[in-house]
Parts: C-alpha cells; sequence; structure tokens
C-alpha cells in the first residue's frame, strides 16, 4: 500500500525537529517556538523548483541541503539567530528511495546551520521545495537594505563566483581538473550562509544583504534603499583557488560578479570599523544612485523570473 502524506512526513521528517528554541515540533497543527525576552520574529520564505533552480538530475541529498541552505542566508542577511524552519514538499510521485536520500540532506542542513525542521506539508505535483526560516532579532537591532551611508566601505564575506562555477560544470560549460570541479560544485549545492556573520555586524554594519542574485544585483538593493550609488572594484573580488584556475579571468570575474548563489554577505560598514576576519573590502559607498562596476557594463544584473 502507498505511503500517504502522514506516513511520509512521520518516517523521513519528524526526527529533525529538536532544537533550544522548540517547544513543539512536528505532530500538531502548529510548532510552538520560544523567544528570550527582548527578541522578535524574523521569518521568510524562499522556493526552488527542478530544473529551473537546480538540474534535475541532481542527487536528492543535495537538492534537501541547497534548499535549505537558500532560505537560511535570509536569516544571515537579516542578522537573525536560527530558531527553526517548515518544508513544503510537492513530489511527482511518492518515491522514497528519493525520499530518504533527500531527507538527509535536509538533515544535515539542519545540524549545520542550528536549523531545526518543525513543520511543513506534501503534496502532489512537479518537484518543488519550499522552505520558510523563523529567526531572532535582539529588540531594536535588524541587518537592513537601508542603512547605508556616503563614505561607508562596501565588503562581502567569504568567496564570490564559486557557485557560478559549480553550475556551469554541471551544466557541461565547464571542465576543471577534478579537485576543483569538486569544490566548486559542492559550492554550488551545498553553501553555508555566514549566520554567525550577520549576528556579528549587528552592532557594525549600516546595510547589509545575503549575496543571492549576484554582488552587482544585491549591491543594487542596497543602493535603491539606501538611495545611495555603490561602486564596486572587481579587482577586488575575492575568488577561490579553484575560481582563480580558470582559464578565463574575466569568466571568473563575470560569475564572481553576477552568476548568484553564493550565500555570502554583502555588508557597507563606516571608514573606521574593525573588519571581520574572512571578509573583503570590495567597494565604496558614494553620492548618487546604482551600482557602478568598471569592466562589467554588459553583465546581466541578478536572474529574473518573469
Amino acid at each position: 500500500m502507498p505511503a500517504n502524506e502522514f506516513t511520509l512526513i512521520a518516517r523521513y521528517f519528524s526526527a529533525y525537529g529538536r532544537g533550544a528554541a522548540v517547544e513543539l515540533g512536528v505532530g500538531d497543527d502548529c510548532a510552538i517556538l520560544a523567544l528570550a525576552p527582548h527578541e522578535r520574529l524574523a521569518t521568510s520564505v524562499d522556493t526552488v523548483v527542478a530544473g529551473r533552480h537546480f538540474p534535475e538530475e541532481s542527487l536528492p541529498e543535495d537538492v534537501g541541503f541547497r534548499a535549505v541552505a537558500a532560505a537560511a542566508s535570509d536569516l544571515a542577511g537579516m542578522g537573525a539567530r536560527p530558531l527553526g524552519m517548515t518544508l513544503a514538499l510537492t513530489l511527482p510521485e511518492a518515491d522514497e528511495l528519493w525520499l530518504h536520500s533527500f531527507s538527509q540532506g535536509v538533515a544535515a542542513a539542519a545540524v549545520a546551520l542550528e536549523l531545526p525542521l518543525v513543520g511543513g506539508d506534501t503534496t502532489r505535483g512537479p518537484l518543488t521545495i519550499s522552505v520558510q526560516v523563523l529567526g531572532a532579532l535582539p529588540a531594536g537591532k535588524a541587518l537592513l537594505r537601508s542603512g547605508a551611508q556616503v563614505g561607508d566601505g562596501v565588503y562581502v564575506s567569504g568567496t564570490l563566483g564559486d557557485a557560478g562555477g559549480g553550475l556551469a560544470i554541471l551544466e557541461g560549460r565547464y571542465q576543471p581538473e577534478p579537485e576543483a570541479a569538486e569544490y566548486l560544485e559542492r559550492r554550488f549545492f551545498r553553501p553555508l550562509p555566514p549566520l554567525a556573520l550577520g549576528a556579528l555586524l549587528l552592532d557594525t554594519a549600516s546595510a547589509a544583504i545575503d549575496i543571492s542574485d549576484g554582488l552587482l544585483a544585491d549591491a543594487g538593493h542596497i543602493a535603491a534603499a539606501s538611495g545611495v550609488r555603490i561602486e564596486i572594484d572587481r579587482e577586488c573580488l575575492p575568488l577561490s583557488a579553484a575560481l582563480q584556475a580558470h582559464p578565463d579571468r574575466e569568466q571568473a570575474l563575470a560569475w564572481a560578479l553576477s552568476a548568484g548563489d553564493d550565500y555570502e554577505l554583502c555588508f557597507c560598514l563606516p571608514e573606521g570599523s574593525a573588519v571581520p576576519r574572512g571578509c573583503t573590502r570590495v567597494g565604496a559607498v558614494l553620492a548618487g544612485a546604482g551600482v557602478v562596476c568598471a569592466g562589467a557594463e554588459g553583465l546581466v544584473r541578478g536572474y529574473q523570473h518573469f
């Protein structure tokens, strides 16, 4: 007899709901999460669709991890402490082998990001995964896109462009050495958004955003919300050794500027602020509007769904 919706949830997802903030997880109509005194709830939802956000032949465990990490990146971009997540899963069929592997990826992300799974839903249809994340922010504090000031420096965490390189490999557009290929593909499928950095920046950053659509597009959101101009120096972009091995530096820089899916942070700091370890200055906030980057004038800035 085929497993029904409730059996699938109990079998593959009910074990990943333990967390410090979880008072009641999977099993009732709602989960109950506890906020500390003087905290506020931060929430966001992210949806990924097979064939559009990841190749349809992707390993299910990678799909599960990536879906959770992409959603959790929004918490990092706000500086929120992770509390829990819910998962809505649309499946063409109840393939239990696929579900088992997928659930292992979700579980790995839940542990790595301290984001217990506290609820969700399953239904039939084209493979679609929606993850809603819940986080906590101290009262009166949040990283916003709207606070950048003229004179601030613009910084990014980690390295950029790796996910773009990884996708190019998966689509057969790039064939690097095996070690570089493994690294870049892992960066595409298993990003680790810098949640601790987001929380650290609450007291210093004037503005911040997670880099999901590419640096040019996401810095553009800060510029628009803050009413400023952001200038990016592409020669300052931090590239991993794997990406630097690409024979065409222009292509590597293009991925770093516009490919997206890196799930790092772009943030602005007033001059004289301490720069967190692992972060790189890539530009400055000026008077004016928009984002400028010499040598990147022809790049498409951000993915458009419609």
